[in-house]
Order: structure tokens, then C-alpha cells, then sequence
């Protein structure tokens, strides 16, 4: 798979540090900040238990926001199509504004089907130490019985080129910090383990 080299910053722009440092944020809002970046298949449950961990994780007093694949592209993103070089450049942007987001104290939660270790890995590397990578294992057969938006079968009648799953190939997480099996368990259990996860991993030291 050929990648698209990105571009840096212009030579003349320089780092304007905070006056309020993330970790002053953190202790305020009474716990870490970070990415919850969960990916999956298309239909693997990936907005569905966003959403339900943001509401519970509000409902607990975190500061949690979740990117979405869909939302982002009706804004941020509306300017990308779904070619490689755009798949990428999609990745990359949310990459950095869920960095933001953890940097701001909060509890990011991206939504993505993110299908490549490469793109998966610049959005890791834009956390710098915050990323944790959710793998959401449902198989394509699964997820193609629940096609809760009709994409496969769009896919299948080759109405929509280079999906994953059908016609383009979704790299697995080889060492993901979280493995839910939303093929197998039902949102509530998945929903327990992700909160689970959250509890240990993102309160204070």
C-alpha cells in the first residue's frame, strides 16, 4: 500500500505554550486524559459503544467527548473522499484532534474503522503516551448479518468501491491495549468491559 508523504509546518511558525498545564487539567477534572480510539469492522458496534461509554462515563463526572466516523465527515472532514490518500489524511486529522482533546484533560473517544497499522499509528503517535488502541473483533460475517446501515450490501452490489472488508482489506491490531468481542457479547457487556478499562487506566496516579 503506497503512502502519501504529509507535509510539515511552515519554517516561520513556533509552539505557543499553555498557561494551564494538562496535568493541572487532569487533577481538576479527577482523572486522565487520553484517546480511546476503538476500531473495527463497519457494523463491529464501534458507534453504538461509543456513545453508550460516553454517556456513562458523563454520568460517572469524566470529561468524554466522542469523535465519530460519520459526524466528522459531515464537517471537519467534508472536504475528503474515500480514496486512499484521503482515507489517510481522515486518520491523521482525527489524530490530532482527539491529541487536543487529551491534552485538554478529556477522555477522547474516536470511532473509526481506521483499517490500517500505519494510520492507526500516526494517530498513536499524536497522543504521545495518551493512546489506547480498542479493537472491536467482530467478523465480517457478523457484521454483515447486522449491516445496520446497508453498506455491505451496497458493497456486495459494487455501489461502493474499496470496502473493508469486501474489496479492501482491514488490518487487524496486533497488540491492541483492549480486545472486546462485540461479535460475541451484547452492548451491555461490551459496554462493561470498556468501562472497566477506563476506571483502571485513567485515574489519577
Amino acid at each position: 500500500m503506497t503512502r502519501v508523504p504529509q507535509r510539515g509546518p511552515a519554517p516561520h511558525l513556533t509552539r505557543v505554550a499553555h498557561s494551564v498545564a494538562t496535568t493541572e487539567r487532569e487533577r481538576q477534572n479527577g482523572h486522565l486524559g487520553g484517546v480511546l480510539w476503538l476500531t473495527g469492522l463497519s457494523g463491529s458496534g464501534k458507534s453504538t459503544l461509543a456513545f453508550a461509554l460516553e454517556a456513562e462515563l458523563f454520568a460517572r463526572g469524566y470529561q468524554v467527548y466522542v469523535l465519530d466516523g460519520d459526524n466528522i465527515r459531515h464537517g471537519l472532514n467534508a472536504d475528503l473522499g474515500f480514496t486512499q490518500k484521503d482515507r489517510t489524511e481522515n486518520i491523521r486529522r482525527v489524530g490530532e484532534v482527539a491529541a487536543l482533546f487529551a491534552d485538554a484533560g478529556f477522555v477522547c473517544i474516536s470511532a473509526f474503522i481506521s483499517p490500517y497499522h500505519a494510520d492507526r499509528d500516526v494517530a498513536r503517535s499524536a497522543a504521545k503516551g495518551r493512546f489506547h488502541e480498542v479493537y472491536l473483533d467482530a467478523d465480517v460475517e457478523t457484521c454483515e448479518q447486522r449491516d445496520p446501515k446497508g453498506l455491505y450490501r451496497k458493497a456486495r452490489a459494487g455501489k461502493i468501491p474499496d470496502f473493508t472488508g469486501v474489496s479492501a482489506p482491514y488490518e487487524i491490531p496486533s497488540s491492541p491495549d483492549l480486545v472486546i468481542p462485540t461479535g460475541k457479547k451484547d452492548v451491555g457487556a461490551s459496554l462493561a468491559l470498556a468501562v472497566s478499562y477506563v476506571v483502571a487506566n485513567f485515574g489519577l496516579p
